[in-house]
């Protein structure tokens, strides 16, 4: 089973988005696929079906019931914040141990593609000591990096990219997502990006592009 790690430079850059769409675009050629979001924050138990979770369970026409939900994402939180602040709000901790380990575990199941969706950047704290970037470490797996096309995302992009490339970890490439406040089109974006990142696979994707232009994006540099 192939597993693609989904990370970001920070919240809101549209990674379940981009996760989902290849989700769907990869089912949608006749792969199997697995989705996971192993750790949510900001989770409302009562009403699963407007969660992230959800999307992506959806993207693969997978109902989110509870079975489903729990089997995606078991590390889930009410507050809306970092995964270490969130669980600390209900006297919870995350268990890297165990988290790496599910995450394995499904690497070694059946199927054709894995993709395992982070939580906000890569730098995002998971407990007192570990990061998403450990996380990634700790698994191995190529990374996607998803950035928007926002003021700010230039420097965001280039220092999240050394952080991952700094730890050894593979990056499969980078997808600029358009954000809803733009400055200029998404394509200068990328090109001002792939000015600074020789050698890392850098592509558009355009706002509310569906799943069929997403693959066309973003399958080359993930091997599909």
């Amino acid at each position: 089973m192939k597993t693609l790690f989904v990370t970001a430079s920070g919240t809101g850059t549209g990674k379940t988005y981009v996760t989902a769409a290849l989700a769907a675009a990869l089912k949608d050629r006749g792969l199997s696929v697995r989705v996971l979001k192993p750790v949510v924050s900001g989770y409302p138990g009562d009403d699963a079906g407007t969660t992230d979770t959800a999307i992506l369970l959806n993207s693969l026409e997978i109902e989110p019931t509870q079975e489903a939900v729990e089997a995606c994402s078991p590390w889930r939180f009410a507050e809306p914040l970092s995964p270490d602040m969130a669980a600390r709000r209900e006297g919870r901790t995350i268990d890297f141990e165990a988290l790496a380990g599910f995450c394995r575990d499904a690497q070694g199941g059946a199927g054709d593609w894995l993709l395992i969706e982070g939580i906000g950047g890569a730098m995002v704290p998971l407990d007192e000591t570990h990061t998403v970037l450990d996380w990634m470490a700790e698994l191995g797996s190529p990374v996607l990096v998803v950035v928007g096309s926002y003021l700010g995302t230039l420097s965001h992009t280039l220092t999240t990219v050394a952080a991952i490339q700094g730890r050894g970890v593979g990056i499969a490439g980078v997808a600029v997502d358009e954000s809803d406040d733009s400055p200029v089109p998404v394509i200068e974006t990328a090109e001002t990006l792939a000015r600074f990142l020789p050698g890392v696979e850098i592509a558009a994707v355009a706002r509310n592009a569906g799943p069929a232009a997403v693959y066309a994006a973003l399958g080359p540099m993930i091997g599909v």
